[in-house]
């Protein structure tokens, strides 16, 4: 991938202190870090490079290639973060959704809908970025890639077998269903985010997971 720096990327390098021996983490931290910050301002993945991340906590350029090898690999770990981040954010909303399966069932789809509209940039490199690490160096499998999301899924996964359970849904292929109705969350993310203008009924959302779960009564 070309590097095309961003916008500022002639603004001045920011004072930062040096870390002392043993803190490699907590730059491997910061690298991240700036690469989310840059994400979030310029709404482009291409906008983060070596350069404008290394510009952004005033280091040199060659000083992450001890903790990333390229830009890919700085994006897959961004990739990475948000993904914990969106399960976290899944996990947290099924606990608040109180005793009532389905009512878990809504809270973490909705979960998943408002953190895809509060972060539009992040979700859209997380699931149709350009970034691509390299394969086969040993830094990076299929399966690590094949990994991504699952721990989401499984939260969906969950909630709808809690449902089945409670004799709120009909669902005989919890796997199968919960990944349909991913891709119904998912397809409402994109659209909300390609079509802000649209007139979306104020129901869309249990429109979609009603049917897709296979709640009593959708």
């Amino acid at each position: 991938m070309a590097d095309v720096e961003p916008a500022d990327s002639a603004a001045p390098k920011p004072t930062r202190t040096r870390n002392r021996r043993g803190e490699g983490a907590k730059l491997r931290d910061e690298i991240i870090a700036a690469a989310v910050e840059l994400l979030d301002e310029h709404g482009d993945e291409r906008a983060i490079t070596l350069r404008s991340v290394a510009r952004r906590i005033g280091i040199a350029a060659p000083s992450i290639y001890p903790h990333f090898p390229d830009q890919p690999a700085i994006m897959l770990a961004v990739v990475r973060q948000e993904f914990d981040r969106l399960a976290a954010t899944l996990r947290a909303a099924a606990e608040e959704g109180g005793q009532d399966p389905r009512q878990r069932l809504l809270a973490v789809c909705h979960a998943y809908l408002d953190l895809a509209q509060t972060h539009p940039e992040r979700y859209r490199t997380m699931f149709g970025g350009l970034w691509m690490p390299t394969l086969g160096d040993g830094s990076v499998t299929p399966e690590d890639l094949a990994s991504l999301g699952t721990e989401s899924l499984q939260c969906l996964a969950d909630a709808l077998g809690e449902c089945v359970a409670a004799g709120e849904a009909t669902s005989t292929d919890l796997f199968s269903d919960a990944i349909a109705l991913w891709l119904g969350l998912h397809g409402l993310a994109h659209q909300r985010a390609v079509t802000r203008a649209f007139p979306w009924p104020k129901d869309i959302a249990e429109r979609i997971i009603g049917p897709l779960a296979h709640l009593n009564d959708a």
